[in-house]
């Protein structure tokens, strides 16, 4: 064997376990958990009627799973976003998504005022920023709205695919 057939080899060998890694189960069931709450926030922080596209017309909730679960996300922050959400949870005993729009504003103002909370609200903003200025092959920014809104356009060269998988 060629030393450069035996490199090849190795190295696809290597990789192998890689190719078919799947999102932890554990992971998607704590998700499932909180996202309606992150989902609460994310629209209460875009909401429908203002000049950027709201966060549940952008889907950003699925952008935001999608960006999370992918292998190569940092599982700390992961983590801290499965947590914070259910800190928020926890402190409003499990009611956030059905409270008013001002009730939410001050249960989040209240949230932000600990530094936990304060990290978590802009860990999820800049999720959701991501989605809505994102390029549309991700599943967000649905017919460039959200570069559409601010007079922009994406990059050049454009993704032709969502993810590279490992």
């Amino acid at each position: 064997m060629k030393r450069r057939d035996f490199l090849i080899i190795g190295s696809a060998l290597g990789l192998s376990p890689y190719l078919k890694a799947e999102v932890d189960t554990g992971f998607e069931k704590e998700f499932k958990e909180v996202e309606k709450t992150i989902a609460a926030v994310q629209e209460h922080m875009f909401p429908e009627g203002s000049k950027l596209p709201s966060a549940k017309k952008m889907n950003t909730i699925s952008f935001l799973f999608q960006t999370i679960s992918h292998p190569t996300y940092d599982k700390d922050i992961r983590t801290f976003v499965i947590e914070g959400a259910g800190e928020l949870m926890h402190r409003e005993k499990g009611k956030f998504i059905h409270y008013s729009e001002e009730r939410k504003e001050s249960a989040l103002r209240e949230y932000e005022k600990t530094n936990y909370g304060r990290n978590w609200l802009s860990r999820i903003m800049t999720l959701t920023m991501e989605a809505i200025f994102s390029d549309p092959v991700y599943g967000s920014n649905i017919k460039e709205e959200g570069w559409k809104s601010v007079q922009s356009f994406g990059g050049l060269p454009r993704p032709e695919t969502r993810y590279i998988r490992l």
